[in-house]
C-alpha cells in the first residue's frame, strides 16, 4: 500500500475515534445530569463506565498519533491534523474525568441528592448546557469545521450566568446547607463549568485545523 494512502487511512481512523469520543462525552453529560436530578445510581455507574471507555480510547489515540509522527513524519496540514487530534483527545479525556467526579459525588450522597431542589435545578441546567456543547463539538470534529461566534461565545456566557445564580443561591440568607455542603456544590458547578471550557478549546482547535490560525491568535471572545 502506498505510504500516502496508508497515512490518509490512519487520519480517517483517528477522526472516527475522536468522533466516537465526542459521542461518549455527550452520553456522559446526559447521564450525569440524570444522575444529579434523580440521585440515580444506575446513571452514575453509566457515567463511570463511559469515562473508562473514554480513557481507554484516549490512550489508543495517543498511541496512534505517536506512531504517525514517528513513522510518517507529516508536515504542513497533515502535521496540524495529527497534533490537533491528540489535543482534542486530551480535552475529551479531561471532560470525561470531570463528569466522573460529578458522578462520584452523586454516589457519595446517595440515597439523598447532592443539593436542595432550587440549587439542584441550576446544576441540572449546567449539565444540560454541557451536553449541548459536547454535541456541538462532536459535529465540529466530524466535519472538521467550526464557525467562530460573531460575539461572545453564548455557551460560555450562559454557563457564567448559571454560575452566578448558583453563588447567589448559596449565599442567600435562607440557604440551609452547611459550609461543607456549599463547598461541595461549588466544586460540582466548577467541574461542569470546566467541561464547557474544554468544549470551547475543542472549537478553537477545530478552527485551527480548518484555517491554520493558532488558538492563541483567535479572537478572545470566541472561546
Amino acid at each position: 500500500m502506498p505510504v500516502r494512502t496508508q497515512f490518509t487511512r490512519e487520519l480517517v481512523a483517528l477522526t472516527n475515534d475522536l468522533t466516537l469520543m465526542c459521542r461518549l462525552t455527550h452520553d456522559a453529560a446526559e447521564r450525569v445530569t440524570d444522575a444529579l436530578v434523580g440521585a440515580d445510581l444506575t446513571a452514575t455507574y453509566e457515567v463511570f463506565a463511559l469515562d473508562e471507555r473514554l480513557q481507554t480510547m484516549y490512550g489508543a489515540c495517543e498511541a496512534r498519533t505517536v506512531v504517525l509522527l514517528a513513522l510518517q513524519a507529516p508536515v504542513a496540514r497533515d502535521l496540524r491534523h495529527v497534533v490537533t487530534a491528540i489535543q482534542i483527545a486530551t480535552e475529551l479525556s479531561r471532560i470525561g474525568a470531570l463528569f466522573s467526579r460529578v458522578a462520584d459525588q452523586v454516589y457519595q450522597s446517595h440515597p439523598g441528592h447532592v443539593a436542595p431542589q432550587p440549587i439542584l435545578d441550576i446544576l441540572a441546567a449546567m449539565g444540560t448546557l454541557a451536553a449541548t456543547r459536547t454535541a456541538l463539538s462532536g459535529q465540529a470534529v466530524a466535519t472538521g469545521h467550526q464557525e467562530p461566534p460573531a460575539e461572545q461565545d453564548p455557551g460560555l456566557h450562559a454557563m457564567e450566568l448559571l454560575h452566578k445564580q448558583l453563588h447567589s443561591a448559596l449565599a442567600a440568607p435562607e440557604a440551609e446547607q452547611s459550609t461543607t455542603t456549599a463547598i461541595t456544590i461549588a466544586l460540582l458547578a466548577n467541574h461542569l463549568e470546566r467541561c464547557v471550557d474544554h468544549t470551547a478549546r475543542i472549537d478553537r482547535l477545530i478552527r485551527f485545523l480548518d484555517t491554520g490560525v493558532p488558538p492563541t491568535a483567535q479572537p478572545a471572545d470566541s472561546a
